[in-house]
């Protein structure tokens, strides 16, 4: 097999990087998914838009933290990472199956984590993939499991929520000061991106606030407070507005985050384990329910 070529990446790589990662994010959720789930589903190409559009905004405001792996002239391996303030966050990471075990994936994450060598914190969620997993770990970052909620949401359930309305590009100063309070570090741009893609829900209550990104089916994707009881308020909020009879979920909850379960509990959702939190120099944010790669 020819040697790797680890170069920064650009603007034409896209399309093969948003390809790569759909193949192999698909394999690993195929080898690993439990019977109970529903079958694993390659991305579709409307998700594969938003991959694409995240990325492109990691090349403008990252680009020391982009790399590609090339082959024989061939994308085959890429890995994204953001610095947010003192947070280091692999976004992305995948290599193509016919290509991996072969060191490429040790050399890409060895790239994007030199664009956090000045960082205080690093953050990341990884699937359960036990050689990733193992590659994390010895690069130092501890391991949290997550759990997911999903199901049918009982509507007689849902409590009367209050003080939770839309939000907007002006929220966008409260939103920051939360993730600061939260996990560390304040998304910055990267809530334009949300903006563009999720519904935002925000919850203002005496001194506490909290923050709920949700997807055209009700699933809060990023949830963030002050307090329990407004984080909980929001992903309520989010949870009612899916549709009656269809089914919803909520990933990336740590054990941190058990108001989070409580919340999908009482929903009358089923609770299943799946993947790991990646983090270096900080403990599990709560109350925060982090997105899949955004953080």
């Amino acid at each position: 097999m020819a040697q790797a070529l680890i170069r920064p990446a650009r603007e034409t790589d896209l399309e093969a990087m948003a390809t790569i990662t759909a193949t192999s994010y698909y394999e690993v959720d195929a080898r690993t998914f439990q019977r109970s789930w529903p079958d694993p589903q390659p991305r579709p190409a409307t998700r594969n838009g938003a991959w694409i559009k995240r990325t492109r905004q990691a090349l403008v405001t990252d680009p020391e933290g982009c790399w590609v792996a090339e082959v024989d002239g061939e994308v085959v391996g890429g890995a994204i990472s953001r610095v947010r303030e003192l947070m280091w966050i692999l976004a992305s990471f995948a290599v193509r199956p016919e290509h991996q075990r072969h060191g490429i994936g040790l050399q890409l994450l060895a790239a994007a984590m030199y664009h956090g060598r000045s960082c205080l914190r690093g953050m990341f969620a990884a699937s359960a993939d036990p050689g990733a997993v193992r590659r994390y770990r010895l690069a130092g970052f501890s391991l949290h499991p997550q759990m997911f909620v999903t199901g049918v949401v009982d509507r007689g359930a849902i409590p009367v929520v209050e003080r939770v309305r839309d939000g907007s590009a002006g929220d966008i100063d409260l939103l920051n000061s939360i993730d600061r309070q939260t996990r560390g570090a304040a998304h910055l741009s990267d809530h334009e991106l949300l903006l563009g893609q999720f519904r935002l829900l925000v919850c203002e209550r005496n001194n506490a606030a909290a923050y709920a990104y949700v997807d055209e089916s009700g699933s809060p994707c990023l949830v963030a407070g002050t307090s329990r009881r407004t984080a909980q308020d929001v992903m309520w909020e989010g949870l009612g507005s899916s549709t009656p009879g269809s089914s919803v979920s909520v990933h990336h909850i740590t054990a941190a985050n058990a108001w989070a379960i409580d919340v999908g509990m009482a929903a009358r959702m089923s609770l299943h384990q799946s993947g790991y939190l990646c983090l270096r120099g900080m403990k599990p944010p709560s109350p925060y329910v982090h997105h899949g790669s955004l953080l």
